[in-house]
């Protein structure tokens, strides 16, 4: 099973990807951990971007292209996989379908959490409160100004892909304000009609 999760920043994404990494037995594919990954390995590709990394520049589409090629024949993706904050752009929506073709294969589904904007920055508070609490470190994004700044983002660079998959007949929606478990149960309904 090869999944895109989409949505907004405090959609969610990352705790139902975590679900259905135990579920299904396949990895979430982040792209920062696979960037690190590859940095740390010294892998050809992984030099390339330590260089960029190192001189302050963003690694280029190509280089995170390259990346997520290496890391999805590996193994363990030999099932499938959950990309995680990969593709971001419409540029990298089309080298991901042209890489999973070269490779013979294709995605199963782009599931998209969809999100009230004003519930998310409640969200993403008490998950800050929560953190606090625990004593653990507050994320840094998680301030109503980076959080709005991050979603900016969002709607300019990666919202656009939503039209791109239902053009495409692959785009499945599912309500992201219900709770943990009833997202879960949507995605899991998804999933059993493919």
């Amino acid at each position: 099973m090869k999944l895109i999760l989409l949505g907004p920043p405090g959609a969610g994404k990352g705790t139902q990807a975590q679900r259905l990494v135990e579920k299904y037995s396949i990895p979430q594919l982040s792209t920062g951990d696979m960037l690190r990954a590859a940095v740390k390995a010294e892998t050809e590709v992984g030099l390339r971007a330590k260089a960029v990394m190192e001189a302050g520049e963003l690694v280029s589409d190509e280089i995170v292209n390259a990346i997520v090629s290496d890391r999805i024949d590996e193994a363990d993706c030999a099932n499938g996989f959950i990309l995680d904050g990969y593709p971001r752009t419409l540029a990298q929506a089309d080298a991901v379908e042209a890489m999973l073709a070269a490779k013979g294969t294709h995605l199963d589904a782009v599931i998209e959490l969809v999100v009230d904007d004003k519930a998310l920055v409640g969200r993403i508070m008490k998950r800050a409160e929560e953190a606090k609490a625990a004593g653990q470190p507050v994320r840094k994004d998680d301030t109503p100004e980076v959080f709005d700044e991050r979603l900016r983002e969002y709607y300019k660079k990666t919202a656009p892909l939503t039209g791109y998959y239902h053009a495409k007949g692959m785009l499945k929606n599912v309500d992201g304000m219900d709770t943990i478990e009833g997202v879960t149960a949507q995605i899991e309904k998804v999933l059993a009609s493919l």
